[in-house]
């Protein structure tokens, strides 16, 4: 919950007097959103290459966003997808309820993505500031450690405690990061000084992990090992980032240098609107294909099923074989789905990689994560407390198994919705072979003890909404999370399009 530039637990956005921090860089600082927001497209290609059928694996927010611009191009995409449309972006319609959705996987999006936005924006939809810890969307944060609730509603309410943490966390990042250099190289999008600070920071941390950044910087050391710990479980931006103590410091660099924890927001109806927009847009003035066409006339109505096999053809194209034994050769396949399915899904021939690109792929390592939701028949949380004055429920960090409880009002006239756990990792796994009515009743023993006043299950309509990501076959984990030593193999994976 702790903002990286301030010195006290906060989120805020940015200076609106400043050039706001975009997803520029580090690793790779060029600017997306220009390019897909130019009049003159993204490119264009040859009249003889013109309707050219090219593979995509996957029918997630890559894999559709991919297909589309390829459509543009004047190419013909041919999606495959063995489940459903949107991957990660996967909004769940509580029964009974229009519009009212669960965000089982992307929930929170950075106002800092703008190329994102570019499409979000696009199609209209609307967004709200999500309710995150102490953000100004927020009516009031609950922080339980230790038994103790702490409640917040403003900043000059933060606990000293909190307050320090939150310095550490700023002095540790001036001192051992250059935040404030790197963040005004990314204002002013100044390739040469983003690439010189971040070059000569990835021989220093690539092998250390988080933890080790917090544990032995000059910031956390002067203070107690309280601290330390608070952090972990109250975090910054959104909440605790304990669980990602293991992770490699690039990682978490890559996050608060381009404020992908800050000014974050939801969509109403849900983000799985997104690529189905994009599955049912007719571009206007594409190459080669005349106005009116879009991803679902080109597909007949539905993405392919999903791929059983892909191997080199005898002629040098690449032959994909789906589900149900049709076999079709590509001159290019783009595959978007999880990386790990190439070797547990799909049977890939091995000569399409080089073994050292293999072993990247094998080594990506993905988070675990676990959410439950309950909808409620109205935003109660914003009914006062007699005696004390206080919101009777609030946005709550916790040490409790839930971690994270998040309130999603939606307005008077309609019901709300709690996601009463969102946790990772560890956490997650204990929810991992609990049914979703088991998963239900230990949040609302957790929130109960911080709440003892409030009949949260009274509230409770329809049926709840769980997911485990490391769970589903398709997806075996719900992000990225590189490790130490893992920059090289990330390397090798994102620079694998530069091909001769």
């Amino acid at each position: 919950m702790t903002a990286p530039h301030q010195s006290v637990t906060q989120q805020t956005g940015d200076d609106s007097s400043q050039t706001p921090v975009t997803i520029f860089g580090p690793d790779f600082p060029f600017p997306y959103d220009d390019w897909i927001k130019h009049p003159a497209g993204l490119g264009s290609l040859p009249a003889a290459r013109h309707g050219t059928e090219v593979a995509i694996v996957g029918a997630g927010m890559a894999g559709v966003l991919a297909a589309y611009e390829l459509m543009k191009l004047g190419l013909k995409p041919v999606v495959y997808e063995s489940r459903r449309l949107g991957g990660r972006l996967h909004s769940e319609p509580f029964k009974g309820a229009e519009g009212i959705v669960a965000e089982l996987g992307g929930m929170r999006f950075p106002r800092s993505s703008t190329a994102f936005y570019h499409y979000l924006d696009r199609f209209g939809l609307e967004t709200r500031p999500f309710p995150n810890p102490l953000a100004p969307a927020t009516p009031s944060t609950v922080v339980d450690l230790e038994g103790k609730p702490m409640y917040i509603e403003t900043l000059d309410q933060l606990p000293p405690l909190l307050q320090e943490v939150g310095a550490a966390w700023h002095e540790a990042l001036e001192q051992d990061a250059h935040f404030s250099a790197m963040q005004e190289a990314i204002r002013k999008r100044d390739v040469a000084q983003i690439k010189q600070i971040w070059n000569a920071l990835i021989p220093v941390w690539d092998d250390r992990t988080f933890y080790g950044f917090i544990a032995n910087s000059k910031a956390f050391q002067k203070r107690s090992f309280r601290h330390l710990e608070v952090f972990g479980q109250v975090g910054f931006g959104t909440g605790g980032w304990d669980t990602d103590f293991p992770n490699s410091m690039l990682e978490i660099l890559r996050v608060v240098y381009t404020n992908c924890d800050e000014d974050q927001h939801f969509v109403l109806g849900g983000v799985e609107q997104v690529p189905r927009r994009l599955w049912k847009d007719k571009p206007k003035g594409m190459a080669h294909w005349p106005d009116g066409t879009s991803l679902d006339g080109l597909h007949s109505g539905a993405p392919r099923t999903g791929v059983a096999r892909i191997e080199r053809a005898a002629d040098g194209t690449v032959a994909i074989t789906d589900n149900w034994g049709d076999r079709r050769q590509y001159d290019a396949v783009l595959v978007t789905c999880q990386s790990w399915l190439l070797t547990t899904h799909i049977e890939t021939d091995e000569r399409l990689f080089s073994q050292k690109l293999w072993m990247a792929l094998d080594r990506t390592r993905y988070m675990q994560s676990a959410k439950t939701f309950v909808m409620v028949d109205r935003p109660f949380w914003k009914d006062k407390d007699p005696q004390t004055g206080r919101d009777v429920m609030s946005m709550t960090l916790t040490d409790r198994l839930t971690r994270g409880t998040y309130l999603f009002d939606l307005g008077e006239d309609k019901p709300g919705v709690i996601c009463l756990s969102y946790s990772w990792m560890s956490d997650a796994l204990k929810m991992l072979p609990l049914p979703v009515e088991k998963r239900v009743h230990l949040a609302l023993d957790a929130l109960q003890k911080i709440y003892p006043k409030v009949d949260i299950k009274g509230h409770i309509i329809g049926d709840p909404i769980t997911v485990s990501w490391e769970a589903d076959p398709n997806f075996l984990g719900a992000f990225k999370g590189a490790l130490p030593g893992h920059y090289r193999y990330n390397h090798r994976m994102y620079c694998h399009f530069m091909q001769d």
